[in-house]
């Protein structure tokens, strides 16, 4: 199970059928054309499935026994579910690491550089046009100092906002003189 996954099956034709065959992976549409996945052979790396089509509990189970996760989408392609293997705990290494940054402190510098690296971002657009921007941002960032989580994401939520106004009401304006051109 470990190479790298090259195929995806989209099972996205309304009226197809997904189910397992000697072996193999079968994609049948409603016109009855059959395309075949060698399990053993295939790298399959995900199975996409849009409603509107049928699939056998055989091939839900070969993919998961296989480690091939299956993505469940609605007609309009918005995902809404996703089977994986039992044993797939990625989840769980992700969730150790987040404990981990907030231990460590790295939590909190990642979510000052993200607000930061906001801010800024909106203030080169702001000074392309000539507009006035907010210096020192990236002192003000790195002052905020709190005890927990909520406090440090509540006050940078605050700042983002406070900062953020100026870009919001320069491209509320070029809203308006867009809507103003186009009648």
């Amino acid at each position: 199970m470990g190479g790298v996954k090259h195929v995806k099956i989209v099972v996205d034709s309304f009226g197809s059928f997904l189910g397992m065959e000697k072996g193999c992976i079968i994609l049948r549409d409603k016109k009855g054309n059959t395309e075949k996945y060698p399990l053993f052979e295939a790298e399959i790396g995900e199975v996409i499935l849009k409603s509107g089509n049928t699939v056998s509990t055989g091939v839900l189970s070969a993919l998961g026994f296989w480690a091939i996760d299956v993505l469940i989408c609605t007609r309009n392609g918005y995902p809404v579910a996703m089977l994986k293997n039992l044993e797939d705990d990625a989840h769980v290494k992700t969730r150790i690491c987040q404990y981990e940054a907030i231990k460590n402190g790295k939590g909190e510098y990642l979510a000052k550089q993200l607000v930061i690296g906001k801010i800024e971002g909106q203030n080169r657009v702001l000074r392309k046009y000539g507009l006035d921007v907010k210096e020192n941002v990236v002192k003000v960032v790195e002052l905020v100092k709190c005890d927990d989580l909520k406090s440090l994401s509540r006050k940078l939520k605050g700042l983002e906002g406070k900062y953020g106004e100026s870009i919001y009401l320069f491209t509320s304006y070029l809203g308006i003189i867009h809507s103003q051109l186009q009648s």
